[in-house]
This record gives structure tokens, C-alpha cells and sequence, in this order.
């Protein structure tokens, strides 16, 4: 279990403009990473027991957190390539 959030401009540091952009130009991309950054807190609120959970809960949180770090990967590499 690690205790260091999973932010974006860390996980793709080479598209940080580029998550800066469409966080201003695409209301889906800010969506989803507004929701992405939601469930990444709760996460690092769950690890660091600033408010526990279960492990079920904690591991749903985790698929969530996984699924839309995919759907931003995609959107990232589909507007890079337009």
C-alpha cells in the first residue's frame, strides 16, 4: 500500500500542457478528471487513516481510481494524435 497520491501531472508528466489544455477546452476530459482526483483524495485519505474505510470499499475506490486513469490515457493519446 502506498501512501503517495497518484496525481496526474505525476502519472504522465510528459502531457502535463496537454491535461492543463483540456482540462479548459473539454468538458468531458475536466470531468472526468475532476472525478479522477475525487476518488485519488479519497484513496489517500483511506491509506493514511484520516478516514478509514473497509477493503472492500477501499478496493472498489482502487478499480474506479484505475478505470478512469484508462478512459484519461485514451483521451490524452486521441487529442494528441488530432
Amino acid at each position: 500500500m502506498s501512501h503517495t497520491p497518484h496525481e496526474l501531472a505525476a502519472d504522465f508528466p510528459e502531457k502535463s500542457d496537454l491535461i492543463h489544455k483540456l482540462k479548459m477546452t473539454d468538458g468531458e476530459f475536466r470531468h472526468l478528471a475532476d472525478r479522477y482526483h475525487e476518488i485519488n483524495r479519497a484513496i489517500h485519505r483511506a491509506e493514511t487513516n484520516v478516514e478509514p474505510t473497509d477493503d472492500l470499499h477501499e478496493q472498489e475506490l482502487r478499480k474506479e481510481r484505475m478505470a478512469l486513469k484508462d478512459r484519461i490515457a485514451a483521451k490524452l493519446s486521441r487529442s494528441e494524435g488530432a
